[in-house]
């Protein structure tokens, strides 16, 4: 038996290392993009600026920031998650 939640990816079909995008969402503010690199840069340091998408919502109210990380293993993308999904800005992490 697992513990994963609807928000931990999942690693059937998966081969490690392999590329994965990090999403995650969150209001429209200042900081929320700048958090969201900072994070995952604390557990993928070859992080580039350039591997990071943003998509503002329809309204305008907020962002999707997707990160494309070169995913070691499937604790190393769990990791990541659980720290993403501490910081108070993150609504919602896919």
């Amino acid at each position: 038996m697992t513990s994963e939640t609807p928000d931990t990816p999942q690693a059937e079909g998966l081969t490690f290392p392999c590329e994965y995008p990090v999403k995650a969402m969150g209001a429209n503010k200042d900081d929320f993009q700048a958090d969201i690199y900072q994070c995952i840069k604390q557990h993928a340091p070859e992080v580039s600026k350039e591997a990071v998408q943003i998509k503002t919502s329809k309204n305008g109210r907020y962002l999707s920031v997707t990160v494309l990380v070169y995913a070691q293993s499937r604790e190393h993308l769990i990791n990541i998650y659980q720290d993403l999904r501490k910081l108070e800005s993150v609504v919602w992490t896919l």
